[in-house]
């Protein structure tokens, strides 16, 4: 077969532009092609205004908030920070988490872990059914990503709090892994409401996030360690969602002001 016209040959230079129709009578020409930056250039970042353009934070840890000096505690409530509500399943930390990021003065996002576990799909490895390494890989994956979504958040000037149930006796991978993920400037705050009432609202719970009375009470019984801990922590058995979130507030202050040891 005879080889195709012009192969093993170079273009000759006129035809290299390829030839475009004149525009039509009444519209503007087209204009011309982006020119692309010469290989290895820098190129520009998009306008700050531009949608979706977001700054990405440096990669440093959350460091501490200061709040401005001679603010009250109700204005140091309100500072940029990063919140870890701990509590078993029933305490009401994602109620109480949302509710306290949606009446804040600042701009503040709740990042529920849950929310993220189930971003998976199909393979989604699902506790009740046994906890296993699959289980355990997809808890440490989305702590990890709620982590950077932490600290991206306090990047862009949005004060985050977040949701895990983190047991005192696995520091490793509970509030080491949280420091690790977000930074030593993270809140951890712990919602403890007695036995009967944890019972009672893991009950009202549908889905996957429904536990069983055993397990509930089990959980129960390993977050009493964090009784003696040093971290703050709110027993909200008598008090509701909007009363346990005025809390929270004096209890952030106060961490700010005497940062907890952990």
């Amino acid at each position: 077969m005879a080889p195709h016209p012009g192969a093993g040959h170079p273009i000759p230079p006129h035809q290299h532009q390829p030839q475009t129709a004149p525009p039509a009578p009444g519209w503007p020409a087209a204009p011309p092609p982006p020119t692309a930056p010469p290989h290895g250039a820098p190129t520009a970042p998009p306008p700050a205004e531009a949608t979706g353009h977001i700054q990405l934070p440096p990669g440093a840890p959350v460091a501490l908030p200061s709040p401005p000096v001679g603010t009250s505690a109700q204005d140091a409530a309100h500072a940029a920070v990063a919140v870890l509500l701990i509590g078993p399943a029933g305490a009401g930390k994602t109620s109480v988490a949302r509710h306290w990021a949606d009446s804040r003065r600042v701009p503040t996002a709740h990042i529920s872990l849950d929310d993220v576990r189930e971003w998976v799909r199909s393979g989604f490895a699902d506790p009740r059914t046994g906890w296993n390494d699959h289980s355990e890989a997809q808890y440490r994956l989305a702590r990890r990503t709620c982590g950077f979504a932490a600290r991206n958040f306090l990047a862009n000037g949005i004060s985050c709090i977040l949701d895990d149930a983190v047991f005192p006796d696995r520091p490793v991978i509970g509030l080491g892994g949280w420091k690790r993920h977000v930074g030593p400037g993270l809140l951890p705050i712990v919602l403890l409401p007695g036995l009967e009432i944890v019972l009672e609202r893991n009950a009202r719970r549908t889905g996957n996030r429904r536990l069983s009375d055993e397990e509930v009470a089990r959980i129960h019984g390993r977050m009493a360690g964090w009784y003696g801990s040093g971290l703050p922590i709110i027993d909200n058995s008598a008090h509701d969602v909007p009363t346990t979130a005025r809390l929270l507030d004096d209890v952030v202050a106060r961490s700010i002001a005497s940062p907890p040891s952990w």
